[in-house]
């Protein structure tokens, strides 16, 4: 994976709410490339619904105004898979009838014709994640810290301009989490990713090093 070009993520005046209820309101925030911007609240604080909004998923019965931009790019009114926003849930939403390098394979970008460049961009991503040989395992055979790095290297392979990180580490325990983490910030920060993770772990915030947004 090379190092990434991307600009600053400029969020304008973020309003999200409810029919019977605001949730955000007035919200801006600028992150800059390998930045990595922590949104901390209660569970209906609107943390998920900021990371919807910014990556265009955001449906009924929420409502939403304000303007996001990768720099003088314009994301309002482009569709999701146009954004280029790779996003890292809690699940590692790895397809489970493809194989280990079936599932990074899928995350290349289409452009990349030749089947033996697609391969050993997989291979040497597997190589970078200490995962050599693991290509034509079954994923329901990898360790959970395992099929994390996975769901990363998939994102980041898909060659997008920002990360979303919406409780990524919430389900592995103490010791993978802290690894984990790592493995995120860093390649965010090589990649020279702006990123904008949501969590309620004060631990997370402070291992991602950067600005904390904390919504009422």
């Amino acid at each position: 994976m090379t190092t990434g070009t991307a600009p600053t993520l400029s969020i304008r005046d973020v309003r999200i709410a409810l029919p019977d209820r605001e949730l955000i309101r007035h919200l801006s925030i600028d992150i800059g490339p390998g930045q990595v911007v922590t949104v901390m609240g209660a569970s209906g604080s609107g943390k998920s619904s900021l990371l919807a909004w910014i990556g265009g998923f955001l449906q009924a019965p929420f409502v939403a105004t304000g303007d996001v931009a990768i720099g003088a790019r314009r994301l309002n009114d482009e569709p999701s898979h146009a954004r280029r926003a790779g996003i890292l849930f809690q699940d590692d939403l790895l397809f489970p009838h493809l194989s280990v390098a079936g599932n990074l394979l899928f995350g290349i970008p289409a452009s990349m014709r030749s089947r033996a460049a697609r391969r050993q961009l997989a291979d040497e991503a597997l190589s970078e994640a200490g995962l050599t040989g693991y290509g034509e395992r079954d994923p329901a055979t990898l360790s959970g810290g395992q099929r994390a790095r996975v769901a990363l290297l998939r994102t980041l392979l898909s060659e997008p301009q920002l990360l979303l990180l919406d409780e990524p580490f919430g389900k592995l325990d103490a010791a993978l989490r802290s690894d984990f983490r790592r493995f995120v910030f860093e390649h965010a920060q090589r990649l020279r990713l702006p990123t904008l993770m949501v969590t309620h772990d004060a631990a997370d915030a402070q291992a991602a090093g950067g600005p904390v947004v904390v919504l009422e």
